[in-house]
């Protein structure tokens, strides 16, 4: 998708000089930064310090990690522990471990003359097939966008949380993927982006990347969501997911869940938008997902520009407050409308998963 009017991707091997490239997330939306990423370390604490988010995203950086580990050192001892490091950067989103395990499998066996070309092969395909898998997506959920246009005959209002956009993974996205579709179709669309707390990824990077493809959105307080469905200004609502299980369950960003109450509560539809690779056909109890802590210091203090035009942090709670940092929530799937999939949109359960993907 496009940034000042240019095509990026989120994520690139620059062969010339063996590195990473990363759009850094972390300076957005008032900074447009390139980074290099040199080192199995460099794409550790990328993912670590959400200069990389969402869970393709992860996933890709993760693969290209090996990459990098390669590089470093292509001896097994090495790559293993690479491997392991990697994994444990973020424990929720399960794209993470699945890039992981697909280049360790691809690579078993392979020599050290041809592992490097081989690793870098494979991280390129997972980056493509997500880029196919998205556009997918989007293709599928458009459909569910043009029977409510054909319905309503007006401008279609979509509520959205964190960033499920390109941002999130290669291109297209995921939640936004069939907005852009629709957009692109002429369909009118506006967006309501919750802000996202703690780090306001909905303000800071969905509006962001919504403005650049000039698709109509409003950034709301996360808490406004409820009082919108019962004015009937949201028909319908569409997130992404960083785990979803066989059984339909979903774990995404903090504050999924409430949003899912309240679309439940008004007969808001809501749809959840996610590659296969998001999938965890393993764990069958939702209690099992482990749901990652962050820092404090996310809810503690904010970042912005000042009236000089430079990005400074404030602290906003009183100092002796306490606070509590948990990076996601699970959404049962009862209140699951349908899961939206590059192989079709089906019901949110071990049956409407198996009859895509088994």
């Amino acid at each position: 998708m496009k940034i000042e009017g240019k095509e990026y991707r989120t994520i690139w091997f620059d062969e010339k000089n063996k590195v990473v490239k990363i759009i850094d997330q972390t300076k957005l939306p008032h900074k447009f930064i390139i980074k290099d990423l040199k080192s199995v370390e460099d794409a550790i604490n990328a993912i670590k310090n959400m200069e990389v988010r969402g869970a393709p995203l992860i996933g890709a950086t993760a693969a290209y990690g090996i990459v990098l580990a390669i590089l470093e050192n292509s001896r097994s001892e090495f790559l293993v522990k690479a491997s392991k490091n990697l994994i444990k950067s973020r424990p929720t989103a399960i794209n993470l471990k699945w890039a992981i395990d697909r280049m360790a499998k691809k690579l078993s066996g392979i020599n050290s003359d041809e592992i490097l070309k081989i690793a870098i092969k494979e991280a390129n395909d997972i980056c493509e097939e997500d880029i196919k898998f998205c556009e997918n997506i989007g293709i599928h959920g458009l459909k569910i966008i043009e029977d409510i246009y054909n319905k309503k005959k007006d401008t279609i209002n979509i509520l959205t949380h964190c960033n499920a956009g390109w941002l999130a993974t290669i291109n297209w996205g995921t939640a936004t993927s069939p907005i852009y579709h629709a957009h692109k179709k002429g369909i009118k669309i506006h967006v309501w982006v919750d802000e996202t707390r703690p780090r306001n990824q909905g303000a800071n990077l969905t509006s962001y990347e919504l403005n650049e493809e000039g698709i109509s959105n409003t950034i709301i307080a996360d808490n406004t969501g409820g009082i919108l469905m019962q004015k009937g200004e949201i028909d319908m609502c569409i997130v992404g997911t960083d785990r979803t299980l066989s059984t339909g369950d979903v774990a995404n960003k903090i504050g999924t869940y409430l949003k899912a109450l309240a679309a439940h509560d008004n007969n808001v539809p809501f749809y959840v938008a996610l590659p296969s690779s998001t999938i965890d056909w393993e764990t069958k109890d939702f209690k099992d997902i482990p749901i990652e802590e962050r820092n404090s210091d996310e809810l503690s203090y904010v970042e912005g520009l000042d009236q000089n035009n430079n990005i400074q942090k404030v602290l906003i709670y009183p100092k002796k407050s306490k606070s509590m940092n948990l990076a996601f929530d699970i959404t049962p799937a009862k209140y699951v409308t349908r899961l939206i999939t590059e192989k079709g949109i089906c019901e949110a359960s071990v049956e409407g998963l198996k009859a895509l993907f088994k």
